[in-house]
């Protein structure tokens, strides 16, 4: 429930009427006032107040309650824990078959952090950028990516030749990019558009004086 109309001899026993079926508190809500009321003469010409009483929209939270209804939908109950830093928001989820939410490659999850981060900047007066991980699974990700990084730089430079990576996202590319940026004899650049967009590893040439 987001929002109650009340009524009640006065504004302020409406709006307590409000807030009780909405379970909230005052600074949480932004308040409506349809009718003042009127108290009347002797009984007469006497009208309740009528208020409309409407939670405030909380785009971290409403993002929170999109990944439980998601993930409760997917057969995997979880507990989310939040760490906001400016605009930066990591959910971090954790319990049983969490492997179902982070799929091969991470594919799911990242699927449903796209998702969290339209339902967030829907809400949200200013951007906000959400980071989903799944017990720690972005710092292992990040790991395997760069000893792939090394290991596909150290074959270029042996065969002379470029090898293209599979398609990633965006932060996942940039680890990419940033493992090799000192790699001696490999450059790394992007190709492709949108969902195909891959790295390719390529060796330098050096030239013959």
């Amino acid at each position: 429930m987001k929002e109650v109309t009340a009524v009640g001899q006065t504004v302020d026993a409406a709006v307590e009427s409000a807030l009780a079926q909405l379970k909230t508190t005052k600074n949480q809500v932004e308040i409506i006032v349809v009718e003042e009321g009127k108290k009347g003469f002797l009984g007469f010409g006497s009208r309740t107040a009528k208020v409309i009483v409407r939670k405030k929209v909380n785009p971290v939270e409403t993002v929170e309650e999109f990944l439980k209804d998601v993930c409760e939908k997917m057969g995997v109950p979880v507990k989310i824990q939040i760490k906001q830093n400016g605009r930066n928001i990591l959910y971090e989820l954790s319990g049983e078959k969490i492997a179902l939410l982070i799929g091969k490659r991470g594919q799911t999850l990242n699927s449903i952090q796209y998702l969290a981060q339209l339902v967030i900047n829907r809400e949200s007066k200013e951007y906000l950028k959400v980071l989903l991980d799944a017990e720690g699974y972005r710092e292992r990700r990040k790991q395997a990516l760069i000893q792939l990084a090394e290991r596909i730089a150290y074959k270029a430079v042996k065969i002379g030749k470029e090898i293209p990576l599979e398609p990633m996202p965006a932060d996942e590319r940039k680890t990419i990019h940033t493992a090799l940026v000192s790699f001696k004899g490999i450059k790394t650049y992007s190709s492709g558009e949108d969902a195909k967009r891959h790295i390719i590893i390529a060796p330098i040439k050096v030239k013959n004086r």
